[in-house]
């Protein structure tokens, strides 16, 4: 029988920061990975710093929206799960007040950032909005909710790409795909933490669907992702920086499907893996830009 989490004592406002994941830095560069992508490719390597900001900060706001919806939703399943027993809401640090009160604060300053974009880019903001709120739903019915959170960080490209050209192109879709498909591998990484757990919650994950074959399952994405960032260097006709950003990349990719392989790897491998993410993900920001101003 479950024991009812006790209030923890702590101070509000350094539980509101666990609350928006800003003390877990990677968790939100690595959303905002994908919309630099998009403004520096969409600009040509030279994107108004105005913008830059505006897109920073507005993926900042709506991730932390996006943890406290997810908290909100979760305040009953997390103190079942050894990762997130611990978080304000699940550990009853907070009251549901608050979060809402928090949740609120975030989605009106994304909302207030996104009104300096154009009327197509805010469109796509309010698009991004259901299924930010939805993502943590799909784990009740969906097989495969990292889907859903792989279209929700899909928007960060559609929204910055917009935000510079007003329009939505070519190149514009295979770096969605890519990024669709970066983070379906990722977040089933990070998914298989918890596979124990979900199985005897009952709750759905991809690294549950793919079972035994997740590691796999990681290994195609990641192909995929390369392989589309491929074509968007060979569309845009990005330089040499590019390629070897790319190189590197697919390298690291390679590397984590391996240390995926064994049967039971050590659970520290699946949060290692995430935050080499993130520095994968800069490390092809820069080769964008390298590629661009050194085009052929």
């Amino acid at each position: 029988m479950l024991t009812q989490p006790q209030p923890q004592s702590e101070p509000v406002w350094r539980a509101i920061v666990r609350l928006l994941r800003w003390d877990k830095p990677a968790g939100r560069l690595i959303l905002m990975i994908p919309a630099l992508w998009a403004v520096v490719l969409a600009a040509q390597g030279t994107p108004p710093l105005l913008l830059v900001v505006l897109i920073v900060l507005g993926s900042l706001a709506t991730s932390a929206a996006g943890c406290v919806v997810n908290d909100l939703w979760d305040r009953d399943i997390d103190p079942q799960v050894n990762r997130t027993r611990d978080r304000p809401l699940a550990s009853r640090t907070l009251s549901v007040r608050t979060g809402f009160v928090v949740a609120c604060v975030a989605f009106l300053s994304a909302c207030g950032l996104a009104l300096y974009f154009n009327q197509f880019t805010f469109a796509l903001c309010v698009a991004a909005v259901p299924v930010i709120v939805m993502y943590p739903l799909a784990k009740r019915f969906f097989p495969v909710p990292q889907l859903v959170l792989s279209i929700a960080w899909g928007f960060a490209v559609l929204i910055s790409w917009s935000a510079v050209t007003g329009s939505l192109a070519h190149p514009t879709w295979l770096l969605w795909g890519a990024t669709v498909l970066w983070t379906l591998g990722f977040d089933t990484v990070y998914a298989m933490a918890d596979r124990e757990d979900d199985e005897r919650i009952g709750v759905n994950s991809s690294a549950r669907f793919f079972g035994q074959y997740a590691a796999l399952a990681v290994g195609i994405f990641f192909v995929g992702a390369a392989f589309l960032l491929a074509r968007l260097g060979t569309v845009m006709a990005l330089g040499f920086g590019f390629w070897v950003s790319w190189a590197l990349a697919v390298l690291g990719w390679g590397w984590h499907y391996l240390q995926l392989r064994p049967h039971a790897p050590q659970p520290t491998v699946y949060g290692k893996i995430f935050r080499q993410n993130v520095w994968i993900g800069f490390v092809l920001l820069l080769g964008m830009e390298l590629g661009i101003l050194h085009g052929a």
